[in-house]
């Protein structure tokens, strides 16, 4: 009987290393592809995928980074598939960057809709602290759902006092800045002492009041003065109406106003999910979206942003 010797298949590992060499570069291929399907597509999937992209690419990264490093040190010399792997794996590291510094959400402001128009939430004079498009003017940009917020403070304002007595937005009214329907209304949460960051990640909202507008988007009024909230779940408001008075609960440094508009029910999802959406002013003596910002002149934050007041309409 003949022996068939059947020689077994091995493994080149010259085309092994050419396989490894050019998976980060579909790594970051991929990583691209995602990025702008993210920022097409919109909502909660994109918000998803832009939050992971932060995490899994740079973890992948890393992995490859290290072990093409262990190749190139163990040859003593890499070859120039190694060093494009390298340089690839540098790259695909770097969106964890955004963990830690803010980089503006890719929300574009003329491809969103539909955009709200509203009053100003208060009738006193709101010096603009946070607001616009951009990350040096408004430091909400990075987030999805406050993509275009605001923060408004009333003088006098950024004394470093732990009093809330000594800042000028403390208790004042705050308005339904449109007709709507209020879908969450939230009291009782503590003021935070001002002066310093709260870093309240609990609630950082504080107390609170979503209205839904007929456009079935929503507004958010936040870090209400605690006892304030004058309307519940369920009411019907109208433009004008008093909802609460400003306070300092939640995340914050001191008291202010905060506002923003967003597509998705901030009920259903928390702070950082929402796909925001564009918001501007009328009736008053500004810009319809204006811009915020500060600067430090010697030791003292001087804001770069408006003061704007509401006026009545005829």
């Amino acid at each position: 009987m003949t022996n068939n010797n059947i020689p077994l298949t091995q493994s080149d590992p010259k085309k092994a290393n050419r396989f490894w060499c050019w998976i980060p570069v579909l790594l970051l291929s991929l990583m691209l592809l995602v990025s702008a399907w993210a920022v097409l597509f919109k909502g909660l999937t994109g918000e998803f995928v832009w939050y992971g992209l932060q995490i899994i690419g740079p973890i992948i990264g890393l992995i490859f980074l290290i072990v093409t490093l262990i190749k190139i040190i163990r040859h003593r010399k890499g070859t120039p598939r190694q060093w494009i792997a390298l340089a690839v794996s540098v790259l695909a590291i770097l969106p964890i960057v955004n963990l830690f510094t803010p980089v503006r959400y890719p929300y574009f402001l003329s491809l969103s809709k539909p955009a709200a128009t509203v009053r100003l939430p208060a009738d006193a004079p709101l010096q603009v602290i946070w607001g616009g498009d951009k990350l040096k003017n408004n430091n909400h940009v990075f987030s999805p759902d406050q993509r275009w917020a605001y923060d408004f403070l009333v003088e006098p304002y950024f004394s470093g006092s732990a009093n809330l007595n000594d800042y000028g937005c403390y208790g004042v009214p705050v308005m339904a800045p449109i007709d709507g329907m209020v879908t969450f209304a939230h009291d009782n949460e503590p003021d935070e002492i001002p002066g310093v960051i709260s870093n309240n990640v609990t609630n950082p909202k504080g107390n609170y009041v979503v209205i839904k507008m007929e456009s079935d988007t929503y507004l958010v009024i936040a870090h209400l003065q605690p006892g304030s909230v004058a309307v519940q779940t369920g009411d019907a408001v109208t433009e004008g109406q008093v909802i609460g008075a400003c306070g300092n609960s939640g995340n914050t440094s001191e008291p202010h106003i905060h506002i923003h508009h967003q597509r998705i029910d901030p009920e259903v999802w928390g702070v950082g999910y929402g796909e925001g959406l564009p918001l501007y002013f009328r009736d008053h003596d500004g810009p319809p979206m204006p811009e915020g910002g500060y600067e430090i002149i010697g030791n003292k934050a001087v804001p770069l942003g408006p003061v704007v007041s509401h006026v009545l309409s005829n």
